[in-house]
């Protein structure tokens, strides 16, 4: 119980600051969109290159550590495209886009802080590790499967999807901060202090920016929709990608418990926003996703307790 009042209960209390804020029209939509778009387009760029610029990627980079996360990630995409098409009979996209809510876990905007205020910020380089292929990954699978399937089995040009995919990637400013602290890392490129001191500062602000406008974007998701296929994704993301993270860092690939608490406290964390993002991408599914990632987010203030307890 005092895990969820010291480390999870500030993080929610920060987003839930947002949520009444805008509720309460303090904090108008124009708003809550600037203060993500700043969030997601310029600090939090900045907070992952500042820390992949300095990674240890020799120490950090573990086939292992990856395997635990995204094996459990890909599981679970799996048996909720399943659970879409045969329990619910949803469309192939509708349930690519359900699929992909079950495996994009919001690593950044929770997964982070929960983290450091449960371990400390020396517990992070697991998290960065993961984080920085997370979106490439993911967004380069959703895609090509979304693709795929549009052009209802007819094909599309190997060098064309290849070209969609990797625009559609490198579109994402996410993407552009993590490929630019890649650079520098494994170039030793030396930063001028002034820059890397504007950066520190932008890079501070990224995280409660980031909770208190995601407060705000909650607001706009309400509780409708499909309710058994919101608690398929809800299960999936909350309970069986952690589960399967977890038995596979401790029983088959013996991770430490350092890279134990990074990948399973990231795959314990609700989907992110970019889960409805995707489904809007696309127009299909917005709002299961939507209310999926409302619902999720709220139960992941007990089910993230659990995996605190069982990882301490």
């Amino acid at each position: 119980m005092q895990a969820l009042i010291d480390v999870i209960l500030p993080v929610f209390v920060v987003i839930g600051f947002g949520y009444a804020a805008a509720w309460r029209g303090l904090f108008a939509e124009s708003a809550v969109d600037g203060v993500m778009r700043y969030a997601q387009n310029f600090a939090v760029p900045c907070l992952l290159f500042r820390n992949l610029a300095g990674l240890d990627l020799a120490a950090t980079y573990d086939l292992n550590l990856f395997a635990a996360f995204y094996v459990g990630a890909f599981v679970s995409f799996g048996l909720g495209y399943l659970g879409a098409r045969r329990l619910f009979d949803r469309p192939v996209s509708d349930a690519i886009a359900i699929g992909f809510a079950c495996l994009f876990s919001n690593s950044l905007l929770l997964g982070l802080p929960i983290t450091e205020r449960a371990y400390g910020p020396d517990a992070l380089a697991g998290n960065y590790a993961i984080i920085s292929i997370h979106a490439p990954l993911f967004y380069a699978f959703g895609i090509t499967c979304m693709e795929l399937a549009r052009n209802h089995g007819q094909g599309l040009a190997a060098r064309a999807l290849a070209r969609q995919v990797v625009r559609a990637i490198f579109l994402q400013p996410l993407v552009l901060g993590i490929t630019a602290g890649f650079i520098v890392n494994l170039s030793g490129l030396p930063l001028p202090g002034a820059l890397t001191g504007g950066i520190d500062m932008l890079a501070k602000s990224a995280i409660p920016a980031a909770l208190f406008a995601l407060g705000g974007v909650l607001l706009r998701y309400r509780p409708e929709g499909d309710s058994k296929t919101i608690a398929m994704i809800c299960a999936l993301s909350l309970v069986v990608h952690p589960l399967v993270t977890f038995g596979l860092g401790r029983y088959v690939l013996g991770l430490d418990i350092h890279q134990m608490r990074s990948a399973v406290v990231t795959a314990s964390m609700a989907p992110g926003v970019n889960a409805y993002m995707f489904a809007h991408l696309y127009g299909v599914a917005k709002r299961v996703a939507a209310t999926s990632v409302l619902v999720a987010t709220a139960l992941s203030m007990v089910t993230i307790w659990f995996w605190l307890q069982l990882i301490p």
